[in-house]
């Protein structure tokens, strides 16, 4: 990695039957650092996030993560590397058991995901790395609860779980605490911060507050193409930010 830079996009571009989506970005988010990615609706901001985990190819440009050029790998070998996503909808399984949930991406990350197979007990030697997870997240006292009864911020705080499971150095984050109310926001924020210690982190995020609170470097998006980027104090003051800001709920 050159400059301490984790993730970086030279040029990446996407364009749908003529219409450009995303337009020439060049990103670098720097290890160790909370990045967010923010801008109006219909920015473009999840389509890069489509297109770093390769979800969505590119028409142009480049993905390079820590140092190598993963622009035309497969999304799991992407993940395998440590580049990991979580979803504006909570991805989680609604029947299984807050630790089952867990072990399933432990599952996942020793390639056994789907060895349905396997005995209960063959099993149960990934419940302490899981309750590790679990506590990480302050998710531990609810290990045995069944997901669909969780509380909203709650499963989200279990997706974060999820993805810690996969062990990656780098997490995108699409949207953390969209449809919470305010004591769950500030539960996700402390847990980001917390979980984001050792790690990197790129964040798609709507809430300025909390983007505000979190974010060590920002990009603004509009339109397919970087308008801004800074610290908060920074990009808030910018006259094209603001511009663009205008008639839009934040």
């Amino acid at each position: 990695m050159s400059d301490g830079v984790i993730l970086e996009t030279r040029g990446l571009t996407k364009e749908f039957q003529g219409f450009v989506a995303v337009n020439g970005v060049d990103l670098r988010v720097r290890q160790g650092s909370i990045h967010a990615l923010i801008g109006p609706n219909g920015a473009g901001k999840t389509t890069v996030f489509n297109l770093l985990t390769r979800f969505l190819p590119a028409t142009s440009g480049s993905i390079v993560y820590r140092g190598e050029d993963v622009t035309r790998l497969e999304p799991a070998e992407v993940a395998r590397k440590g580049l990991v996503r979580s979803f504006q909808i909570s991805a989680v399984f609604p029947n299984l058991t807050v630790l089952e949930n867990v072990r399933v991406a432990l599952q996942r990350r020793l390639g056994t995901s789907f060895h349905f197979w396997r005995s209960q007990r063959s099993l149960e030697v990934l419940d302490g790395r899981a309750m590790e997870v679990l506590a990480s997240v302050d998710l531990d006292g609810y290990a045995d609860t069944v997901t669909v009864e969780l509380p909203y911020g709650r499963k989200r705080a279990l997706e974060l779980a999820t993805t810690l499971a996969l062990e990656p150095d780098l997490i995108l984050l699409d949207e953390p605490t969209q449809g919470m109310g305010h004591e769950d926001v500030g539960r996700v924020v402390d847990l980001i911060r917390k979980v984001s210690a050792g790690r990197s982190v790129l964040m798609v995020e709507h809430n300025l507050s909390v983007v505000e609170n979190l974010s060590d470097t920002i990009t603004v998006l509009a339109r397919g193409s970087v308008l801004a980027e800074g610290s908060y104090a920074e990009v808030s003051r910018d006259p094209a930010v603001l511009e663009a800001y205008i008639g839009v709920d934040a």
